[in-house]
C-alpha cells in the first residue's frame, strides 16, 4: 500500500469516525482536516472533489471496520440506538431519525455521483440502491454483533457485491 493510499484511508476512516461522533450535519471539511491536523488543501490532495469523500465502497469497507472495532464494544451506535429507540417518541428518537435519514441521503448521493462519473447506469434508482446498502449493513451488523455468525463478513460482501454489480454500467 502506498502513502497515498495510506493517508486516503486515514482520511476516510477518521471522516467515518467524526459523521458517528459529530452526526452528519457535523462532518465538514474543516473539521475533518482539523481531526487529522491537515489543511484543506492537504485533504483535498486525496481527493479530486469534496463530493468523492463518501464513495460507495468507501462507506461499506468504513461501515464493516466499525461494526467490528474493539474500540467501539457496542458497534455502531445509531444501530443500538434505532433499535431502543424506534417505538418511543422524543427528541432522541428525533435526532436518531433525522440522523439516519440522512445517512439515507448521503449513500444516495454517492450512488447519484457514481451515476454522474459512469460508474453506475443511468437509471438506478439511487434512493433503492440506498435502502439496499442500509440493509446490507444492517443484516451484517446484526449476524456480526448478535449472531457472532463467522460468515457474516463474507455474506456482507457477496451481499454487497451483488448490489454494486446490479448497479454498474455494462459494457
Amino acid at each position: 500500500m502506498t502513502k497515498g493510499t495510506e493517508t486516503r484511508d486515514r482520511i476516510l476512516d477518521t471522516a467515518f469516525r467524526l459523521a458517528a461522533r459529530e452526526g452528519l450535519d457535523g462532518l465538514s471539511l474543516a473539521a475533518l482536516a482539523g481531526e487529522l491536523g491537515l489543511s484543506k488543501s492537504g485533504l483535498f490532495a486525496h481527493f479530486d472533489s469534496k463530493e468523492e469523500l463518501p464513495r460507495v465502497k468507501a462507506l461499506f469497507e468504513n461501515w464493516r471496520r466499525w461494526a467490528t472495532d474493539p474500540s467501539l464494544p457496542g458497534g455502531c451506535v445509531f444501530v443500538a440506538a434505532s433499535a431502543e429507540l424506534d417505538d418511543r417518541d422524543g427528541p432522541v428518537r428525533a435526532y436518531v431519525v433525522s440522523q439516519q435519514r440522512g445517512l439515507l441521503q448521503t449513500i444516495a448521493r454517492a450512488a447519484a455521483l457514481s451515476v454522474e462519473v459512469g460508474h453506475f447506469r443511468r437509471d438506478l434508482d439511487v434512493e433503492q440502491f440506498a435502502f439496499e446498502f442500509l440493509a446490507i449493513y444492517l443484516a451484517f451488523h446484526h449476524s456480526q454483533r448478535l449472531l457472532r455468525d463467522p460468515r457474516a463478513e463474507q455474506r456482507a460482501r457477496r451481499a454487497y457485491a451483488r448490489l454494486v454489480d446490479d448497479a454498474a454500467v455494462r459494457h
